[in-house]
């Protein structure tokens, strides 16, 4: 889905414009901002940089809120995450330049885009485009703006993370899978993640299957429960257990994950995990979601 268009034209930002490191104020990590990009982009965007979200992204969408960062987008599938920050509400000054902006909001966390690896694409009146670019083409873009207060960060969008470059996806809070191919899978089909440290679930890891990227869930997830921190959830279908046989009757998903294999029970109820060494354990599956408040 690509969501960029032609509306008018305004002029690229020169790198230069823009200071990548901080004097007195929030210091930009390296890598953060890229100042020679490795390939140019082979559409640079020229769109607006402040414009209602697109239509398809109605108020129960994971889009919502995206607004010109989701046109900025060139995604091979569907655009995975969007926002607005200043929906997401904050009393704190503003950075004294764009590029603290986007450090800051990195600081305080891009949800699942990458971290590093941005560059400066448009530049008009008191907006800048940043962005993350894969083969010439803007898989996660950030769009900052400029007031009273100074520089922040106003709406970002990604394209679901199985697009990032594989550096980044290994930085991000979530696993992303791949296939029998080594290709990465789209976090819409499977991914994980470590429990929330809150809630006293480091230790465990939970799969999703056919989530979907809709914000509608439709899946089933599987847990990892090795100190038994979900045993009393209602709705499991087993309990958890290391060192178990595969049964004949397995079925293989085919997805991949640092020499893991997910396999599933005839009726889906739960999930086996090989590793490498060929040892498999059982993972209890659910219907509905678990959270952690």
């Amino acid at each position: 889905m690509r969501l960029r268009n032609g509306l008018r034209r305004v002029a690229p930002a020169a790198v230069g414009m823009l200071a990548l490191t901080a004097c007195g104020g929030t210091e930009v990590p390296d890598g953060l901002i890229v100042a020679k990009p490795s390939a140019a982009p082979a559409h640079p965007y020229s769109g607006p940089l402040k414009a209602r979200t697109p239509e398809q992204a109605d108020e129960d969408s994971p889009l919502e809120g995206g607004g010109a960062a989701l046109l900025a987008l060139e995604c091979a599938g569907r655009p995975h995450d969007a926002g607005s920050v200043a929906d997401e509400g904050s009393g704190d000054d503003g950075a004294g330049s764009a590029a603290e902006a986007l450090a800051r909001q990195a600081a305080d966390g891009l949800d699942d885009m990458p971290d590093r690896g941005y560059r400066v694409e448009t530049r008009t009146g008191h907006r800048v485009l940043y962005s993350y670019d894969v083969a010439g083409r803007t898989r996660a873009a950030v769009i900052v703006a400029e007031d009273r207060r100074g520089w922040s960060a106003e709406t970002y969008a990604s394209c679901d993370p199985s697009e990032f470059r594989a550096r980044e996806r290994a930085r991000l809070s979530i696993l992303v899978w791949q296939d029998a191919r080594g290709r990465p899978v789209s976090t819409a089909k499977v991914v994980s993640w470590m429990g929330a440290e809150h809630c006293d679930w480091q230790s465990a890891e939970f799969v999703t299957l056919d989530g979907g990227d809709d914000g509608r869930w439709r899946g089933r997830q599987y847990l990892r429960d090795p100190e038994g921190k979900l045993a009393d959830i209602d709705g499991l279908s087993s309990t958890y257990a290391k060192d178990v046989k595969l049964p004949a009757d397995a079925v293989d998903t085919g997805y991949r994950q640092d020499g893991r294999e997910l396999w599933l029970a005839r009726d889906k109820s739960w999930a086996y995990v090989r590793d490498a060494d060929g040892a498999v354990e059982r993972w209890p599956g659910r219907k509905e979601p678990v959270g952690c408040m």
